[in-house]
């Protein structure tokens, strides 16, 4: 049975750096892309990054890009999101997830975590 859990989250000030880590187990995790998304109250799950199996591609959503960045080590089954100059916004739960092929749609996604809060304050 596939897991995935998130760890690293917290409550930072705007402008500070939180990393955050998924371990998976159960899956042979080099064969899977994976994804962080987050979900803040009463909005929808959205895209966050994603990497490809081998580490080499990475994606981003616009609201992420050069502030966040995604990284994988596949020796210890880990996915990293490392967030800087973190927002206000940013503030939500963020989850991982593993799937078969690069995309930004949680639909794509076979397997989630449980999810790790972050909170920005001001």
């Amino acid at each position: 049975q596939v897991q995935l859990v998130e760890s690293g989250g917290g409550l930072v000030q705007a402008g500070g750096s939180l990393r955050l880590s998924c371990v998976a187990s159960g899956c042979t995790f080099s064969s899977y892309v994976m994804g962080w998304f987050r979900q803040a109250p009463v909005k929808e799950r959205e895209f966050v990054a994603a990497i490809s199996s081998n580490g080499i591609s990475t994606y981003y959503a616009d609201s992420v890009k050069g502030r966040f960045n995604i990284s994988r080590d596949n020796a210890k089954n880990t996915v990293y999101l490392q967030m800087n100059s973190l927002k206000l916004e940013d503030t939500a739960v963020y989850y991982c997830a593993a799937g078969g092929r690069t995309t930004y749609k949680v639909g794509e996604y076979d397997y989630w975590g449980q999810g790790t809060q972050v909170t920005v304050s001001s």
